[in-house]
């Protein structure tokens, strides 16, 4: 009879959230096991082996990107059919009754679900943009403020002491009193910090186009349902090294050479910083296994999670090993932990409890699937401002995420992106090659058209607000499975009226201030596009914002929510939801800090409920 390995704690998924639960817990002396799908990739960023290895492994991800023909998120880190992850470069249009199936995602529409994510250690912060934004206030009961959406369990005042906490370890780099200062013409976009509080560095610096459109936009204001709202450009903060305050230090000291250095605008971000001055979840993970109470098995795929009849409990999480990402070949096995964390984000932690029948007794599971539905808006400024420079986004335009139209239609946060048309138009790797092979450009005649255009280029993101719909969800279909013979998720989506009207004020605000900067646009969505729509006669294209949220939401009735405040099943009480997956609405901020906040709120929980077992 095989024996089965018994902890505290068994975490499924080895990225953020799962990396800080998993450095909470073995902090305070708890036996935890982190399971993860994907392939390890810290011992390839940092491995325990001669004075050059770590970075000799770091370049090798590098390389990888650099040779890629498609510059996605995903390139840099190898294909793992044993756990496959979906790619921005299996979107197409859907037909109706015809699901899309030529990626992981299975995709019955009527639209594609365009966000993608990454499954290996580290999880989908390998390639993110490090964009750290608080939720409003406001953003926590729009239910009973707007008539929209859905009321969370909890307010920010309950989330402020976690968001230091995620902002410490994170590192982020902004200015608090910067945030709020630009917005005091609308209360309702301002942060309300604990008095005297600053992030732990200070921000990164703004790049030129962004000084460029504040100094062009001052003054400037829009006018929605009779109020007027301000158009200020505001610093981001960022999960990225800038100068540490006093005695803060991030974790990868500033200027070690293998743990990160300070951010030296490299305008490769995203997917990956060449000199780590990004925070990735590598770093957590590895101050998890510092405590030495921790353990990491990457390549261990759980499938199913056995009930005890009796106690509603969790009694073992089932895998799948595997040594070969190319082959079948794989052993099942099992493991206990008194307390099951699900750390594996939105879709995969839906994909589990559908696959092992726990946790729904809300029919819950896998609705309410969310994304920012970003439209992008591009053109070229009158003189030259830097493109392709610095960090994707420094700055945004934050002053519109937040006020009463929010009755009628979507908010939306616009990002001010920093790489020009690198994002609607694949510029300059995708575009350069057409002056050449389209317009017969070659020589002084090219050299002087790319110094005369691209330096000129620039583009908007406008990540536009979507509700909570219960037929936005996440399912399974055993006709539809992996090479290890798991389920693939089944996706349904849609983006409804109310943030195709976010979309066309979103597009009213970009024509304003492209008048007002005198930029020539070139911003076109063409009906073939995956992502377009129509509203009141006028067509959109929305990409995904990688931010996947919904799916097992926090409420505070068992009937209508998948977890409570606390972030345990209401069906099994040693079961724990981390990660995106909880939040009730998405709103305008990337989801990324917020996640880690009620992550850490829900180490503290855990860490409680263990002490009663």
């Amino acid at each position: 009879m095989n024996t089965v390995d018994e902890f505290d704690v068994v975490i499924v998924g080895a990225g953020i959230s799962g990396a800080i639960m998993a450095e909470q817990l073995g902090a305070k002396g708890k036996r935890v096991l982190v399971l993860e799908a994907g392939s390890g990739t810290g011992d390839r960023f940092w491995s325990s082996g001669g004075a050059n290895s770590k970075r000799d492994g770091y370049e090798s991800y590098m390389d990888t990107f650099f040779t890629a023909l498609a510059k996605i998120p995903n390139a840099p880190y190898p294909d793992n059919p044993n756990a496959p992850q979906p790619l921005v470069t299996d979107l197409e249009p859907i037909t109706p009754n015809q699901p899309l199936t030529n990626g992981y995602f299975v995709q019955k529409g009527p639209l594609p679900f365009a966000s993608t994510y990454t499954r290996a250690e580290g999880g989908t912060t390998l390639h993110w943009l490090g964009t750290c934004l608080r939720m409003l206030p406001e953003d926590f009961h729009i239910k009973t403020e707007f008539g929209r959406g859905l009321d969370w369990p909890i307010n920010y005042h309950d989330l402020e002491k976690w968001y230091q906490v995620a902002e410490k370890n994170i590192g982020v780099s902004a200015n608090a009193d910067e945030q709020n200062y630009h917005q005091i013409d609308n209360p309702s976009v301002q942060i309300p910090y604990q008095d005297g509080y600053d992030y732990p560095m200070e921000k990164i610096p703004q790049s030129y186009l962004d000084r460029h459109m504040a100094k062009g936009l001052q003054g400037m204001t829009v006018n929605f349902d009779g109020k007027t709202y301000p158009i200020d450009v505001v610093s981001t903060p960022q999960g990225r090294n800038g100068m540490p305050r006093g005695s803060y230090r991030p974790v990868g000291a500033v200027g070690d050479p293998d743990l990160g250095q300070r951010c030296a605008g490299n305008s490769n971000c995203v997917p990956i910083c060449p000199i780590q001055a990004k925070y990735n979840a590598l770093k957590t993970l590895m101050q998890a296994q510092k405590t030495h109470h921790v353990e990491i098995r990457t390549q261990c795929v759980a499938y199913d999670l056995e009930v005890d009849p009796v106690t509603n409990h969790i009694s073992k999480v089932h895998y799948k090993q595997y040594s070969d990402p190319n082959s079948s070949d794989h052993v099942c096995k099992a493991v206990r932990g008194k307390v099951v964390v699900l750390a594996a984000h939105a879709v995969e932690n839906a994909k589990l409890m559908l696959a092992s029948g726990v946790g729904n007794s809300s029919d819950q599971v896998g609705r309410n699937l969310m994304d920012h539905p970003t439209m992008l808006t591009w053109g070229l400024m009158p003189s030259p401002i830097g493109a392709f420079r610095g960090p994707g986004s420094t700055s945004g335009i934050p002053s519109l995420r937040g006020g009463d139209f929010r009755k009628n239609r979507a908010a939306f946060r616009i990002e001010i992106g920093n790489w020009g048309w690198s994002w609607p138009e694949g510029a300059p790797i995708g575009t350069v090659p057409d002056l050449i092979d389209q317009k017969n450009l070659f020589g002084k005649q090219l050299k002087d058209t790319i110094a005369s255009v691209y330096p000129r280029m620039f583009r908007f993101g406008f990540l536009v607000e979507q509700l909570p719909d219960p037929n936005n969800r996440v399912t399974i279909d055993p006709n539809y499975r992996d090479q290890l013979g798991n389920y693939r998720p089944v996706i349904d989506y849609d983006v409804s009226d109310y943030s195709r009207a976010g979309m066309a004020a979103a597009k009213h605000v970009s024509d304003m201030i492209f008048q007002r900067l005198g930029v020539e646009g070139y911003t076109e969505y063409n009906p073939s596009d995956p992502g377009y729509v129509t509203y009141q006669g006028q067509g959109y294209t929305y990409n995904g914002a990688g931010h996947l949220v919904g799916t097992h939401i926090m409420g505070a009735d068992s009937k209508t929510s998948v977890v409570n405040r606390e972030q345990r099943s209401w069906d099994h009480p040693n079961l724990y939801l981390v990660g995106c997956g909880n939040m009730p609405t998405i709103s305008t901020s990337n989801p990324t800090l917020t996640m880690a906040a009620l992550t850490y709120w829900a180490a503290d929980n855990v860490y409680k409920a263990l002490a009663d077992m």
